[in-house]
């Protein structure tokens, strides 16, 4: 009898300090910090690696969500770009928030501003102009929410404040322009007059096509920049500037437009002067969209320069690495060509924007 009574203090004492184990082990950790003993070393790890795991399988279960801010609507290749992005999100399984910013750095920072107030994901945006943009960038770098550049760069120095930049390389744009036309001319005696279509002021595009063409060209000094203004990337601007420049200037020999909806607006101005693009006035774009093709099968454009907008898919597949903690390049270029007019014409039935 004490025997038994003996065998049962012992049972009941090994289940009360099992008991007690479990507890001091369990997943809150609360009653782990005081625990010195040697037992007592494992359960943070625990209750750190099962954090870690609980936090690694979160992503799988919520829908991510992508703030995204666009430039605006002002060209075919803007157009083709939204789409894309947008299709690409629904794709994907994302949430896309989407502003239009209507070409004005302002609606641009106050779309940031509210993406980092509604806590997104991710934060991706093609920037209006090259400047302006670390304070916004600060202030989403410090809610912890991470930034991908589409299509344009900014111009910060602390490289920190975005993930990557995916996106054309615009000043090799400008150079390959620059290059067909050197070529074009190297047996020209006289001079060569270029009127120039800029993009928007400040942008990266404008700037950077602006730079590489110019760089080029300089090697033939027959190669004469007469006239350069911006044509705000819009077919009626484009047309206004260069009804402009065919008052101004009775010699013009060449067109250099920084996107298709520019030179297609200057193709009107031209014909309305009586002359023919492509003939009277060679024409050289940046952009390769559909109507730009269909311009250049017809012999109006003589060279395009392909800028490639459909970077949904990309950007897609950089927020999810992103947010799994990947290590990206800090530039991803996306591939592009070159086509004459003939070139154009055979490649326009495979035009998708």
């Amino acid at each position: 009898m004490k025997l038994t009574r003996k065998m049962g203090i012992v049972l009941a004492a090994s289940v009360l300090l099992l008991f007690t184990a479990a507890c001091g082990s369990g997943g809150s950790g609360s009653g782990s910090g005081n625990n010195t003993s040697g037992g007592s070393a494992e359960a943070p790890a625990n209750s750190a690696a099962e954090a870690k795991s609980e936090s690694a399988e979160a992503p799988a279960d919520k829908k991510v969500t992508l703030g995204f801010a666009q430039v605006g609507a002002e060209s075919g290749w803007r157009t083709a770009n939204t789409t894309s992005i947008q299709d690409s999100a629904k794709e994907a399984g994302f949430d896309l928030k989407f502003s239009d910013a209507q070409q004005k750095q302002e609606n641009q920072i106050k779309a940031i501003r509210t993406y980092i107030q509604q806590k997104v994901d991710v934060i991706a945006f093609s920037p209006v102009v090259e400047s302006g943009w670390d304070t916004v960038l600060k202030e989403a770098k410090d809610a912890g929410i991470p930034v991908i550049l589409t299509d344009r760069a900014v111009d910060s120095k602390d490289t920190s404040l975005y993930e990557t930049f995916i996106g054309s390389d615009f000043v090799e744009e400008g150079r390959r322009a620059g290059q067909w036309l050197v070529d074009k001319y190297k047996d020209a005696a006289g001079d060569v007059n270029i009127v120039e279509l800029q993009g928007t002021t400040g942008s990266a595009p404008a700037n950077d096509r602006k730079a590489g063409f110019a760089e080029v060209i300089k090697s033939n000094p027959n190669l004469k920049v007469i006239a350069s203004q911006t044509g705000d990337f819009t077919r009626a601007k484009g047309k206004e500037v260069m009804q402009a420049f065919l008052k101004a200037n009775k010699k013009i020999d060449v067109l250099y437009a920084h996107n298709d909806d520019m030179a297609l607006g200057a193709i009107q101005a031209i014909e309305a002067a009586g002359l023919k693009p492509g003939e009277d006035i060679v024409i050289i774009s940046i952009d390769g969209v559909k109507d730009g093709f269909t311009a250049a099968s017809e012999g109006k454009i003589n060279f395009i320069v392909e800028c490639n907008p459909l970077l949904g898919p990309q950007l897609m597949q950089a927020v999810r690495d992103v947010l799994d903690g990947k290590e990206i390049p800090k530039r991803i270029v996306t591939v592009e060509g070159v086509f004459t007019s003939e070139e154009a014409k055979k490649e326009l039935p495979n035009r998708k924007y």
